[in-house]
């Protein structure tokens, strides 16, 4: 069905490029990567992480005995928190550089690996700061070597260029894209991921599904993107509800990771629009916001707002959560409400309302939307034009009760 939206005479770019250890065990694979590091030189790392999870997790004992099996010198900056700001970008590589560190190696989810990708390029470029990185002062072309350790199913970040930060006096949570930050290594296992909480573990598969819906319906969507999002899909509907009850099995993580892993790839190649363009003004006024929770706030309104301009895609990839869909425009409003339903099924029923937002806070959201640098690059590869009546619109209709 999808394939009546595609143009076969524009040609796309297709993108790969992090070597991934996938599965349970995986982990193991620190000390095959330590040796490699040694080979090229690398005597000395920065370890990149939140403050407890890559310990909880198992994860350190691994990387800490690896590192010292190799006599690879090491500093820890443990202080990144979720939705990670351009303020600790720059004390860790204040801690990089005073230490003489080579590389990074992350551990956590989006927000560790997204700072360890901004202070490997800061690394490279010591006379220029994440505030200067996010604002396109300057376009980097090298960065140093990163080792993503992925804790969580959601991000993607561990196989892809893109890295996202907040400048908080300026509530910008831009988005960069190099090639130089795709991580030589990346280690997703899911056995680490047995600790994550109910919530954690909802709003992670969320972001993946958000990924791939935007991915496979922007202007630069490409059939790969397209198939990455139907596999995304139906594994997120199939075992996120297994995931959810079953919080410490494996089995379940295992094939919500490789949907996230999917997502990642999925993104780097079709790129994406309003949802993601619309949670950062979000998630910049209130960090306390989870990444995952306001992009599925968002989803039903925004699958309204494009579903006329990519119905047949929308409906093929969108039917494990929305089923029987038809690929007609007229079905906007019954796709977003059937999204809205699968949402509230799973267990994240919440509206803007329930974070605190209301309709006076709209004007200031819509103005960030489109002054925040990076932004205007999603918005301008929407199916329909981002114009600021519709954003104003999704974020109005994203305030109203879920009424089953």
């Amino acid at each position: 069905m999808w394939e009546k939206d595609v143009n076969i005479n524009e040609v796309q770019e297709i993108r790969m490029k992090t070597n991934v250890f996938f599965g349970v065990g995986a982990i193991k694979k620190i000390e095959d990567i330590a040796q490699a590091l040694k080979k090229k030189n690398i005597d000395k790392v920065i370890v990149i992480s939140g403050k407890g999870a890559y310990k909880v997790t198992g994860a350190w004992d691994f990387v800490e005995k690896a590192l010292n099996n190799n006599n690879i010198g090491f500093i820890n900056y443990a202080k990144v928190t979720p939705n990670p700001t351009t303020a600790a970008i720059d004390e860790a590589v204040t801690m990089a550089k005073e230490f003489g560190a080579k590389a990074v190696i992350a551990i956590g989810g989006g927000s560790p690996i997204d700072t360890g990708k901004s202070a490997a390029i800061l690394m490279e470029y010591p006379d220029k700061t994440a505030a200067e990185l996010y604002e396109f002062k300057f376009t980097p072309e090298k960065a140093a070597p990163i080792v993503a350790i992925n804790l969580t199913h959601g991000t993607g970040t561990e196989v892809n260029r893109f890295a996202v930060a907040t400048n908080l006096e300026k509530n910008f949570k831009p988005a960069i894209a190099y090639d130089c930050i795709y991580p030589s290594y990346s280690i997703d296992d899911p056995q680490l991921m047995t600790k994550l909480s109910k919530n954690q573990t909802l709003y992670t598969s969320i972001d993946a599904v958000n990924h791939v819906v935007e991915a496979a319906t922007s202007t630069v969507a490409s059939p790969y993107a397209v198939t990455l999002a139907k596999e995304t899909i139906r594994l997120v509907a199939k075992y996120l509800p297994k995931a959810a009850a079953d919080l410490e099995n494996p089995e379940w993580r295992y094939y919500l990771l490789y949907a996230s892993m999917l997502g990642g790839a999925g993104f780097d190649n079709g790129l994406l629009h309003f949802t993601h363009a619309l949670e950062h003004p979000l998630s910049a006024v209130k960090p306390e916001l989870s990444h995952g929770l306001g992009l599925a706030m968002l989803l039903p309104a925004v699958i309204k707002a494009i579903y006329p301009a990519k119905a047949e895609t929308l409906a093929d990839i969108l039917e494990p959560i929305a089923p029987g869909l038809k690929g007609t425009a007229d079905e906007a409003e019954k796709a977003a409400l059937l999204v809205e339903k699968w949402l509230s099924d799973v267990g994240v029923p919440q509206k803007l309302t329930d974070d605190g937002f209301s309709e006076d806070d709209v004007d200031k959201l819509v103005n960030l939307c489109f002054t925040t640098p990076s932004l205007d690059g999603l918005l301008g590869i929407a199916p329909v034009k981002a114009t600021k009546e519709v954003v104003a619109q999704i974020y109005k209709e994203s305030m109203k009760p879920y009424t089953k």
